[in-house]
């Protein structure tokens, strides 16, 4: 029977239900072939010549696919409609050929489909093509330019950078992005500015608010009113006169619905509706692509297929009647530049099936995603939805004071019946990111009195607010995705990729769903931004991706587009040969100090002991800081972290909290490691100071004198333990809050119990700790059910080296970044069916004789 060659054992378990036992499918579970790990993988001096070999784990995929040809020679390969897929299909059939046991291997057939149904399937398979070696011929130049950016980038920063572990092509421009806001925000300085309002009411007597915004004759701008005097001036200027409304107009307008997902819009939509992380995203909408729940979603494609359009159509009159179907489908085109191989959009295969209806083996996150893309589906060929918008002049009978007002009434829902697309402002969004662009109660949402032209205004109240200029927001993961997308940077099938890894370097970190740099993310970017500028440049990487894409079309060639980056980059590299870590240090310092200082005449002077100078530091941890040239006689540090100008957590020089009972002085500061409290040393004293970190949830703007008094005194007695009579001590740790017994120790799980802990809890708390070599069954971290074919509880725990997932006898550990509480029980068969495919026994060893 012929051997049809998917990449993943769900995807070939679906397809394998619609071919029946005339097909035998198989997955090489992703790419069976990678770069070799050697220097010299890419030759840059023989064509650009790439060197593969196929790892350890794909060995028995490919011998898996090999024993199937054995009783039919005829090759299938179904994988991915995309770049990636086309390499994956070649790689399997130039590994396969490879093979002496495969003589009578006829040409592979390569079908495409955007969508794992029955019907797709099959009509594929009637319309095999050739593997189409201009995708390949991109994919290899992709993985080539990554190649040899990380291959010889990465030890120039372990030579000259301390700290640093890696740089991409793509992932260092994406962290600039972010490295660039933070400094945005930590430069700005916010503007006060005051506007008026008042409430008036007509001849009906219903009052409405309008906003000043003509004074003197004159119109306000946003800073007309820049501080309090003047808001009150104008106060006084609005009671003092007699109102009437000199105009009243109307005019409909329309709001047209969203474009149908593609990969970017699908991220930044489940990320502010699901709270899912790019990453996850793309892991649930794999799940629903594999069991032909919703089309293929890696694309930037927005086009539908007419036989879909012709369904969602149906729908919408079947379910909300002919008034929300628009007079004739709507038409998408892609407002992204050179989008990737004009994919369709992510839909569902089925659009007239609810996430209810989903087969039983689809969990809760993708019910979720499966909805948000039905929705919006649906709702990008609905009718429009319509309002009527009413502004209202109001003038001063003397024309010296203008005022105001807007109000919008809504005619017809239109496609907002189903969905509203979210929005990344915080201000105008629920919790989750959740919520509309419209759910603000905003001026223009306010629904206005019937009034006339000319008639006079009763004031009910005339009130001043202040105001103050916001920062630009932290890029939260969604937000970074749609920005890279207006770049131009990445693709469809990069984007999550690249977000996570930034975060898993260290280079990010994720705080309440805002991506915030590190130390070591500054100091690389400003690293590439003094040495290989070009190369984290947006306009350079974007045209890049256009190379990537002609090759993909045939109108340029993979060896013409690796020749002409190389020339220029290999003498970038040259030219960072005799570079010093002392050279590097200076420049960055050079490069920062006016960021981080306010008087750029003296900025790079130590402002503690007046003669040192302040230079980046940087530590084993791979923090960095500004340190004092004169340490260790001067110790001022000024971490990269915080407010630019007076350093996180209130100055990091040191805050004054008070004098402890014996008059030495108690300080807030923050170091390599976050905030800490420490309590001075004696001048004559050759001691060092005590210091002890903030616990998790202690906040360094709240911090009193007592509660840091209280802290430094740890550990404290708890009491003695009724068994042994030893003291029991709580204290703070390098892993956090802990309670001691002798020479055992528990963890205490919340920092507030450090001073509340009792005698009963802490035996407690120390009894479930097992003691020496003895084991103690912990509580799964989460259970996922029974297992569908063999029965017996699926569950997460917590072992020596992680979190895994266990069913029976079978232990799969979660990939490094997954977190526990995202696993799905579909995530965790694959994992489990991942774990029995590789096997647990080890080949016996002969012993000498």
């Amino acid at each position: 029977m012929p051997v049809v060659v998917v990449e993943s054992p769900a995807k070939a378990k679906t397809i394998g239900k619609y071919l029946g036992p005339g097909y035998r499918v198989v997955a090489s579970f992703g790419h069976v072939r990678d770069l070799d790990t050697a220097e010299g993988s890419v030759d840059t001096d023989n064509g650009f010549e790439m060197k593969w070999e196929v790892p350890r784990d794909s060995q028995k995929h490919i011998r898996s696919i090999a024993g199937a040809l054995k009783e039919d020679s005829r090759l299938i390969l179904a994988t991915d409609p995309d770049r990636e897929g086309e390499a994956i299909s070649w790689h399997v059939n130039e590994v396969l050929r490879a093979r002496r046991d495969l003589k009578k291997l006829g040409e592979p057939e390569r079908v495409v489909f955007n969508a794992v149904t029955k019907s797709t399937v099959l009509e594929a398979l009637e319309a095999p093509r050739a593997i189409d070696m201009e995708l390949v011929e991109a994919y290899f130049a992709r993985r080539a330019l990554d190649y040899l950016v990380g291959y010889n980038l990465s030890p120039v920063l372990w030579r000259k950078l301390p700290g640093a572990r890696s740089a991409g092509r793509v992932q260092s421009v994406c962290l600039r992005i972010i490295v660039e806001r933070e400094m945005e925000i930590e430069a700005f300085k916010a503007k006060e500015h005051w506007t008026v309002e008042a409430t008036l009411a007509g001849r009906r007597n219903e009052e409405f608010i309008a906003r000043l915004n003509v004074l003197d004759g004159k119109k306000l701008g946003k800073f007309g009113l820049p501080d309090e005097s003047s808001a009150e001036r104008a106060v006084a200027a609005v009671r003092e006169s007699e109102l009437y409304v000199e105009s009243v107009e109307s005019s409909p307008k329309r709001q047209n619905p969203a474009a149908p997902f593609v990969t970017a819009t699908l991220q930044q939509e489940a990320s502010r509706k699901l709270g899912f992380n790019p990453r996850r995203t793309m892991r649930v909408a794999q799940a629903l692509y594999e069991a032909g729940y919703i089309t293929y979603m890696r694309t930037d494609g927005v086009d539908m297929a007419p036989e879909a359009v012709a369904a969602a159509r149906a729908e919408i009159d079947r379910r909300y009647g002919r008034d929300y179907l628009p007079g004739k489908p709507r038409l998408y085109k892609s407002k992204t530049k050179n989008a990737q191989e004009a994919h369709e959009c992510i839909r569902p295969t089925n659009v007239s099936v609810e996430a209810r209806s989903l087969g039983g083996a689809a969990d809760r996150d993708q019910m979720r995603l499966y909805d948000l893309v039905r929705s919006r589906t649906l709702a990008s060929q609905m009718a429009s939805a319509s309002y009527l918008q009413t502004i209202v002049d109001i003038r001063s009978r003397t024309g010296s004071v203008g005022l105001t007002a807007a109000g919008r009434v809504e005619l017809f829902d239109g496609f907002k019946r189903i969905y509203v697309e979210g929005a990344d402002d915080p201000d105008t969004n629920s919790a989750r990111g959740g919520g509309s662009q419209e759910s603000a109660a905003t001026s223009d949402d306010r629904k206005l009195p019937e009034l006339e032209a000319g008639e006079s205004l009763a004031q009910r109240s005339v009130e001043p607010s202040q105001h103050f200029t916001k920062p630009p927001p932290r890029y939260s993961e969604a937000a970074l995705v749609k920005r890279m997308v207006d770049l131009g940077i990445g693709r469809p099938s990069t984007y999550s990729s690249i977000v996570a890894t930034i975060q898993d370097r260290g280079y990010v970190k994720r705080e309440k769903n805002r991506l915030h740099p590190q130390a070591t993310g500054r100091l690389l970017t400003s690293f590439l931004l003094l040495y290989f500028p070009q190369y984290v440049g947006y306009e350079f990487t974007a045209k890049m991706e256009e190379d990537l894409d002609e090759i993909s079309n045939g109108r340029r060639t993979r060896v013409d587009v690796l020749s002409g980056f190389w020339r220029e980059f290999s003498s970038a590299l040259s030219g960072t040969s005799e570079l010093r870590i002392s050279n590097v240090l200076e420049d960055i310092s050079e490069m920062l100090a006016p960021h981080y200082f306010a008087d750029a005449d003296s900025a790079r002077t130590c402002p503690t002991c007046g003669d040192g100078t302040l230079r980046i530091k940087t530590a084993r941890s791979g923090g960095a800081f500004f340190g004092c040239s004169r340490y260790p006689d001067c110790k001022f540090i000024k971490p990269l972290e915080g407010d630019a100008e007076n350093g996180a957590d209130g100055g990091f020089e040191g805050r004054l909290l008070g004098q402890s009972p014996s008059g030495t002085n108690v300080l807030l500061k923050s170091g390599r490691f976050g905030p800490f409290v420490e309590l001075e040393a004696p001048q004559e004293s050759k001691s060092k100071p005590k210091r002890v970190s903030l616990p998790k949830g202690y906040q360094p703007e709240t911090l009193d004198l007592s509660t840091a008094l209280a802290l430094l005194d740890l550990p404290r007695v708890v009491g003695k333990h009724p068994d042994d009579d030893l003291e029991i001590f709580a204290g703070i740790g390098r892993y956090g809050p802990y309670l001691k017994h002798g020479q055992k120790y528990a963890s205490l799980p919340d920092a507030s119990e450090l001073f509340s802990v009792g005698m009963n809890r802490a035996v407690e708390l120390l009894a479930r700790k097992p003691t020496g070599r003895g084991r103690q069954a912990a509580a799964p971290l989460k259970e996922l059910g029974e297992h569908p074919d063999q029965g017996g509880p699926i569950r997460i725990l917590d072992g020596r080296y992680g979190p895994y997932v266990n069913w029976s006898k079978t232990n799969a550990s979660l990939p490094k970044g997954m977190n526990p509480n995202e696993v799905t029980i579909a995530v965790a068969l694959e994992l489990l069916t991942a774990k029995a495919g590789r096997g647990t026994k080890r080949k016996p060893t002969r012993r000498k004789k």
